[in-house]
């Protein structure tokens, strides 16, 4: 039988930092553009700097009102009723 060649650590770190250095690089040459996109409102001066578009009338946003919780005074727990003292 053959002994197995094994990489020594010196060997091994010098071929993960060159692995390192490659995908660094990668990723400097293959960093993407601006998009110069077009962002059109949903409603007036939303999303900020955005473009309305001709033709459309935009209204105000709409205000987020808080979620009305059902059965308040009651089983809190996801459904487990259960006597006794909880821990």
């Amino acid at each position: 039988m053959h002994p197995k060649k094994r990489l020594s650590i010196k060997s091994a770190t010098i071929s993960g930092i060159a692995a390192s250095a490659l995908l660094g690089l990668a990723g400097l040459t293959l960093n993407p553009g601006p998009a110069n996109a077009i962002v059109y409102c949903q409603y007036t001066a939303y999303p900020a700097g955005c473009v309305a578009r001709p033709g459309v009338v935009l209204g105000a946003r709409p205000v987020a009102r808080a979620a009305v919780r059902h059965n308040a005074g009651g089983n809190a727990n996801g459904g487990v009723n259960r006597v006794g003292a909880r821990r």
